[in-house]
């Protein structure tokens, strides 16, 4: 894997999409609480990977990496709650859910490939 900066890495940039995409549907929502930890989660996504590709060092890229997966797998969860509880509806619940599935699995095979 070859690559200068963060910015060159796809699922940077689709992590930053989808924290803004995070944002806007949570724009109006009025449970400060639950927007508050699934926006810093959202975040946490691209910020995870950016942190991780700028260490020195491959076992810290994996480290933040894996940081960054866990963080698409609490926005997942939280995603599901807000759709429950009616904050989202069930098309948005599908369309972050796909997101993050995406997001976990290339996370999954950068994982990989940094490793090999």
């Amino acid at each position: 894997m070859s690559y200068k900066s963060f910015e060159e890495l796809e699922v940077w940039k689709i992590g930053c999409r989808l924290a803004v995409r995070v944002y806007e549907v949570l724009k109006e929502c009025r449970d400060f609480g639950l927007k508050d930890q699934m926006t810093r989660a959202a975040v946490s996504i691209s910020s995870n990977i950016a942190e991780g590709a700028e260490r020195d060092s491959k076992q810290e890229f994996i480290r933040f990496l894996h940081i960054a997966k866990g963080s698409a797998a609490e926005l997942r969860t939280q995603v599901y709650i807000a759709c429950q509880i009616g904050i989202i509806s069930n098309d948005i619940q599908k369309e972050l859910t796909e997101e993050l599935k995406k997001i976990s699995s290339m996370l999954h095979a950068l994982i990989k490939s940094i490793k090999a």
